[in-house]
């Protein structure tokens, strides 16, 4: 198995379940995804993020074979996010690395 280099980020946000689900539809018209009420995963060609929708955040774990997959990973991750979260302009993703 290869290795996989990982990320995280936690958002603070009272509409995380929303935000996740409409995540994963979105993506699930052109690439795998899966998810229910709480989680979900989104798998691109050069990645994946897994999501878990908390009371008040939204936790994400991408992961990628190199950094090049992992950056990109979380940059279409986190654009997107933003665009669904446009009632909360001061919404911020904070990736941290190894985790």
């Amino acid at each position: 198995m290869e290795a996989q280099m990982k990320s995280s980020a936690t958002v603070p946000t009272e509409h995380a379940s929303r935000y996740m689900v409409q995540l994963c539809k979105h993506f699930g018209h052109k690439i795998p995804t899966e998810w229910n009420d709480h989680e979900g995963k989104i798998t691109f060609a050069m990645g994946e993020v897994a999501l878990r929708a908390g009371p008040e955040t939204l936790m994400m774990v991408a992961s990628a074979a190199d950094a090049e997959g992992l950056a990109r990973v979380e940059q279409v991750t986190d654009s997107h996010l933003k665009r669904f979260a446009f009632r909360e302009p001061d919404m911020t993703v904070d990736w941290r690395r190894g985790a």
